[in-house]
């Protein structure tokens, strides 16, 4: 970090609004980081910058009236870790961290580091994720599962001990590895008030699961939550999966929102509206079975069965031919459709 950046941050620090004079009436929604996509990435318009940093994406959430954010913020430095809790604070919010596991025990002071800055800037939530790729396109042998499953298995018992010394709580993202019996298999194994997950309401549509089903199941262990829409098409080799603002796609929100609320009163509700084009799931190929060979013909037909019964009835939404100011535009349009969407039905 730089004279300059520094000298950016405590500016931005110090011009954040206190809540009171927030004109912005909050919604029931946080911001997960991943929802600009696009503008974290390729900002390029002035119009859209402001997300790059965590202060500026505070500023971006509270603009639009977000009630907290998920984001990196082990990555502040000093000064700046007090500086962010105060502006969070100020501005009526809360933040919530995300950190990489560990993945051998030299790198358990890299986590426990991470971990105690996260939580001076006053996260005591971090998201996480066994993996950041998809299962199906990630490995081509049931042995290479095997072995990500025995790595999970360690990185979580080396992060474990440092979460329950620092009393945060980690939440592992159901991230189209883990279908639900093997998430649940190993948060019963590890059996902590520390480990927990992280809900995402979509992504296990790609694994064959019924999105509704999955939450029922995960909602007693969820800490926090990637909320989103889902629409679905048909393909050759599958089907696509698209994100959509809420109320958009298949999904019955309010359902999801009220199991996950039963389970916890005061769960928060982080909004993961990633603009971009369908993802594939070419659940029809061979080397999509490499890891999922235990899966019934059942299974299958019901999927499909489902994709049929809830295609969308427009073409799903695609990014890759607008212009680079189209797609932000896209993107900030989704992302206050959701909060509309939420302040209306979710209040």
């Amino acid at each position: 970090m730089n004279r300059r950046d520094v000298l950016k941050l405590l500016t931005m620090a110090a011009a954040m609004p206190c809540a009171a004079s927030e004109p912005t009436t909050r919604q029931p929604l946080g911001l997960v980081i991943h929802s600009y996509w696009i503008r974290r990435e390729k900002p390029l318009d002035p119009e859209y910058s402001g997300v790059a940093d965590p202060f500026a994406f505070l500023q971006t959430a509270a603009k639009i009236g977000a009630t907290g954010i998920q984001t990196k913020v082990n990555g502040l430095e000093g000064v700046f870790l007090a500086k962010f809790r105060e502006a969070t604070e100020r501005l009526g919010m809360y933040v919530e961290g995300t950190i990489a596991l560990p993945k051998v025990e030299a790198d358990v002071a890299r986590f426990e580091s991470e971990i105690v800055s996260s939580k001076a800037a006053g996260a005591t939530v971090l998201r996480t994720v066994c993996m950041n790729g998809r299962r199906y396109e990630q490995f081509v042998s049931a042995d290479q599962f095997q072995q990500f499953v025995e790595q999970s298995w360690m990185s979580l018992t080396l992060a474990e001990p440092i979460a329950a010394k620092h009393r945060v709580k980690l939440a592992v993202e159901n991230h189209k590895d883990w279908r639900v019996e093997e998430m649940l298999g190993w948060l019963q194994r590890l059996g902590s008030e520390f480990v927990g997950v992280c809900l995402d309401t979509g992504n296990s549509i790609a694994l064959l699961e019924d999105p509704h089903a999955v939450v029922e199941a995960l909602a007693p262990w969820t800490v926090t939550t990637h909320l989103k829409d889902m629409a679905v098409a048909e393909s050759e080799d599958g089907f696509l999966l698209s994100e959509v603002p809420l109320g958009d796609g298949f999904l019955d929100i309010p359902r999801i929102v009220a199991t996950l609320r039963k389970s916890r009163a005061e769960i928060r509700l982080n909004l993961e509206m990633i603009t971009r084009d369908p993802l594939r799931v070419p659940c029809l190929l061979p080397q999509y079975w490499a890891t999922l060979s235990d899966l019934s013909g059942r299974e299958l037909a019901d999927a499909l069965t489902r994709v049929r019964h809830y295609k969308h009835p427009r073409a799903l939404p695609k990014t890759s031919s607008l212009s680079h100011l189209e797609q932000l535009r896209a993107e900030a349009d989704n992302i206050a459709r959701c909060l509309t969407y939420a302040k209306t039905n979710l209040a």
